[in-house]
């Protein structure tokens, strides 16, 4: 997976991570060269692009060393370093994983202001960070976690999700792609007619930028927004209402093997499905075609990629955009170091060299290098009447037992097997969200 999107079981306790460490940002050895520490997930992209990403940094800077440490469970590989006061300089770890290491370094507010790299001119290529970057993918609650001005998560890979599903098959049936919730649920009994289901996801991780896109179709951004930062009493308004009827519907198309192989061993399984034409759509990003690359496939099949559909025709309709980030801990000890290369990651020589893997960065005219399956995933952004969305949950103080993630997300198992209602669920929501306003900074 690009980004395993398992959802965070209750809340993450404070690791304690700065305490009896000391903190230099000497950036040089005695002999005038710097060794930066990288630590970055070894995701679906593969490890190349990284490798060639350092060796371009590298003969622009022969006094600079990096030192990549890849690991698809890379929270275990540097958070007992970490305990022990031996940071990284630099980590490329997204938010979502299950190990919650970047949402507990946000919560420990031990990372370091990345403000000033939006100023610092591309090594290598000239113009700044900040003239380089797409609209929008900075300045939000993915990259300024408090919502100040400040920004301590930069992006790098941007990728559109929303539902994929097989091109091939509905030329095949003849069926259009529906784009209102009206249309989506008349095609579920179409297919269930059929003996294929309409809707799986590989975890309920993956329902995180399903649910930011439907909170903003039914309600707007303003809703959106006090959904995000835990408005009291949101869930048990007519819009939050409306949100879990919508997703409550839907989960009851939901194919039988969902919730057997909803975990991190099985979840092929269920992205499979979609593959061999037993379930018709899944919440999921650009990345699943990498990662199915070598997968078996129903004859003809063609990735595609849609927007959820609206909830009344002509509606705004959003598409949420996952980044992954990159971050310095405030304890590292080349953090000059680490934010210059952070700003070469924005180069065009390096956005050539991760777009090849399929990793895309959120610059301007990236879209002059895409191939294949994602020439047709981003085309998805060009969609009249459709906007993305960046973003995510406000960060709050740590509150014992409380996750909007587990509760938001990981409930629709529960509503899949029947063992809660979707009153249960709305109850639990409003609980935690007014949980989690009341722990707000």
């Amino acid at each position: 997976m690009k980004r395993p999107l398992v959802m965070i079981g209750a809340a993450v306790a404070a690791l304690g991570l700065l305490a009896g460490c000391s903190t230099t940002n000497s950036g040089s050895s005695s002999s005038g060269s710097t060794t930066l520490d990288f630590a970055a997930l070894q995701g679906g992209y593969g490890t190349a692009m990284y490798h060639k990403v350092i060796d371009a940094y590298e003969k622009l800077h022969p006094n600079v060393h990096i030192k990549l440490t890849l690991s698809k469970d890379i929270e275990d590989e540097i958070t007992p370093q970490m305990k022990a006061g031996n940071y990284p300089d630099l980590v490329e770890l997204g938010e979502g994983r299950a190990a919650g290491l970047t949402e507990t370094m946000v919560k420990d507010k031990a990372l370091e202001d990345l403000t000033s790299v939006l100023k610092e001119k591309i090594p290598g290529q000239g113009g700044t960070v900040s003239s380089q970057l797409t609209g929008g993918i900075v300045g939000n609650l993915a990259t300024n976690p408090y919502g100040t001005d400040k920004t301590y998560l930069m992006p790098v890979y941007y990728a559109p999700t929303g539902l994929v599903y097989d091109k091939h098959l509905f030329a095949e049936k003849g069926w259009a792609v529906p784009t209102t919730w009206k249309q989506m649920f008349q095609l579920g009994d179409e297919a269930k007619a059929q003996g294929m289901s309409l809707f799986t996801y590989p975890t309920t991780g993956y329902l995180d930028s399903f649910f930011y896109a439907l909170t903003a179709d039914v309600g707007g951004k303003a809703f959106y927004d006090d959904v995000m930062n835990y408005k009291p009493g949101i869930w048990e308004t007519a819009k939050g209402k409306k949100v879990l009827d919508i997703a409550t519907k839907l989960l009851s198309y939901a194919a039988p093997t969902t919730v057997g192989y909803a975990n991190e061993q099985d979840y092929l399984k269920n992205q499979q499905s979609v593959m061999d034409d037993k379930a018709l759509f899944m919440p999921n990003g650009t990345w699943v075609s990498t990662e199915m690359a070598s997968a078996p496939r129903a004859s003809g099949f063609e990735w595609g990629l849609m927007p959820l559909p609206a909830v009344s025709a002509g509606d705004e309709r959003y598409i949420a955009t996952q980044t992954e980030a990159v971050w310095v801990p405030s304890a590292a000890k080349h953090k000059d170091a680490a934010k210059d290369f952070i700003a070469f990651m924005y180069s065009k020589k390096a956005a050539k060299l991760f777009a090849a893997s399929g990793a895309i960065q959120p610059i301007k005219g990236v879209s002059s290098l895409l191939t294949g399956d994602n020439k047709s995933f981003y085309k998805v952004y060009d969609e009249s009447g459709v906007k993305p969305i960046v973003g995510g949950f406000a960060s709050t103080g740590t509150v014992q037992g409380v996750s909007i993630q587990d509760t938001l997300f990981g409930t629709a198992n529960s509503i899949i097997t029947g063992d809660k209602t979707e009153a249960q669920w709305r109850s639990a929501l409003n609980a935690a969200s007014n949980k989690l306003h009341a722990a707000k900074d």
